[in-house]
């Protein structure tokens, strides 16, 4: 509420001036502002016309009118006027009219204002980067005196300092002019705006360089395991180790089922030793009979078949039990899972790695194929210890993406981990991380979303 009478036959002049001020500080924002300035500054000074102009967003607010129109004749003729008397180099109240126009501009005062006008410039602050010059234009039917002027002086000089108080930039502020692009634009050039400097940090952002990397699931497995396969079709009878048991070269690993292999070994031997009975028998009827001298050649090649055989399937006796090729650990499922189960020729059943032998084993999904070159840099956290990553350098990756069991298709990668002497132990699972090469932030952002989007439109 106003201290005293605000009509604009207000006695004391002074009075209004304390009051103008004292609403000026009250105001809720740059809106009433505005249309206190425009409005009730003919309690000090009798007008008929006003409009505040900033030299960013052209005509603010006109006196009697809540929302101006800027596509109007009147709005656009008001700030041809305007802009013109900002670049006097009089920066003091001093009284306009169509004589410091250009002849265009000062052609149409008659049809739009009366006689008399008063300029006031609002100067920028360099206390207030925020601020943007501008002015406020009265027209009136009667002379401005110079009373009028230090009156509208010290207003404008309180007014402004409420205004500058509300349009200081905020730091995360786009926005720098203000409501409707009202003084808070930075002034001067274009690399000294608020607004042009954010851009440009968030363009050097973008180009700031990053590792490009890719997630893939990962396991760490033997890096030269040796693969035991079956060496016959078969049965298999008894394990003689254990999972996960530490072996020696030349033990006994597993054995088939010798049960049919033994009498198949039994019958060749016996059918051997009767060709050969039956040889010597010809051997002595040969002395004295003609005919049996002829049989034996015969006979000597059927001995002969009868003993590769006994021979094939002796050895094929001694491969049933299979040994172990070198040191290490040995790797297989559940042995009662293979008890009794026929296998064929070359079938594996098991591995054996050295527990310090170990890389990591990955694979890229064909969306997260990035170049990557020898040796490049891949980490595994293991869900056992997400907080520590297991690094390795890879070693190679296919060139042909291969089905999965569950039937996506993906790049096999295998990287070594070097010397692990008390490294983690084989079969640990986690996420591989791939580094690949240098590549601007932006890129590592929308990398991916611009995949999809090529794809989605087919491009």
């Amino acid at each position: 509420m106003s201290i005293i009478d605000t009509s604009p036959q207000s006695a004391n002049p002074l009075l209004s001036l304390i009051d103008l001020g004292h609403r000026a500080r009250a105001a809720a924002g740059l809106d009433e502002l505005a249309f206190l300035l425009v409005n009730d500054t003919r309690l000090l000074v009798p007008y008929r016309q006003s409009v505040l102009w900033f030299e960013q967003g052209g005509v603010r607010t006109l006196s009697g009118v809540l929302q101006p129109e800027e596509n109007a004749p009147y709005a656009q003729w008001l700030s041809r006027v305007c802009r013109e008397l900002s670049r006097s180099e009089i920066l003091s109240s001093r009284r306009v009219g169509p004589a410091d126009l250009s002849p265009e501009v000062a052609a149409e005062w008659s049809e739009w204002f009366p006689a008399e006008a008063l300029w006031i410039p609002i100067a920028v602050s360099a206390e207030h980067p925020g601020s943007c010059p501008g002015g406020l234009l009265l027209a009136g039917e009667i002379h401005f005196g110079d009373d009028s002027l230090i009156l509208l002086g010290e207003w404008l000089d309180s007014w402004r300092h409420a205004w500058l108080a509300r349009v200081k930039p905020s730091g995360w502020s786009f926005s720098l002019m203000g409501e409707k692009g009202a003084g808070r634009s930075s002034q001067g050039k274009w690399w000294q705006r608020r607004s042009s400097r954010i851009g440009l940090g968030i363009l050097l952002l973008l180009m700031f360089p990053v590792r490009l990397t890719v997630l893939a699931p990962g396991e760490l497995v033997p890096a030269n395991p040796a693969v035991i396969r079956a060496p016959m079709d078969g049965v298999i009878g008894q394990f003689h180790v254990q999972p996960n048991e530490t072996v020696k070269a030349g033990q006994i690993l597993f054995s088939f089922d010798e049960a049919p292999m033994g009498s198949r070994l039994q019958v060749a031997r016996q059918t051997l030793e009767t060709a050969e009975v039956e040889y010597r028998q010809l051997a002595q009827m040969a002395v004295s009979d003609a005919k049996s001298k002829g049989q034996l050649a015969g006979l000597i090649g059927k001995i002969g078949e009868k003993r590769a055989e006994a021979e094939f399937l002796g050895s094929q006796f001694e491969r049933s039990k299979v040994l172990g090729p070198q040191d290490g650990v040995v790797i297989f499922d559940d042995p009662s899972e293979w008890i009794g189960r026929p296998v064929q020729t070359g079938e594996r059943v098991m591995r054996i790695a050295h527990p310090n032998e170990v890389e990591i084993e990955a694979w890229l999904s064909i969306g997260d194929a990035i170049p990557l070159d020898d040796g490049a840099v891949v980490s595994l956290y293991l869900a056992a210890s997400p907080f520590s990553a297991v690094s390795g350098q890879l070693r190679y990756i296919s060139h042909e993406a291969v089905p999965r069991p569950d039937g996506s298709y993906a790049y096999r990668a295998r990287a070594r981990l070097g010397d692990t002497a008390a490294g983690p132990r084989i079969g640990l699972k986690g996420t591989a991380k791939f580094h690949g090469d240098w590549a601007p932030l932006g890129y590592w952002v929308l990398r991916r979303p611009l995949a999809s989007i090529r794809q989605f439109l087919a491009i």
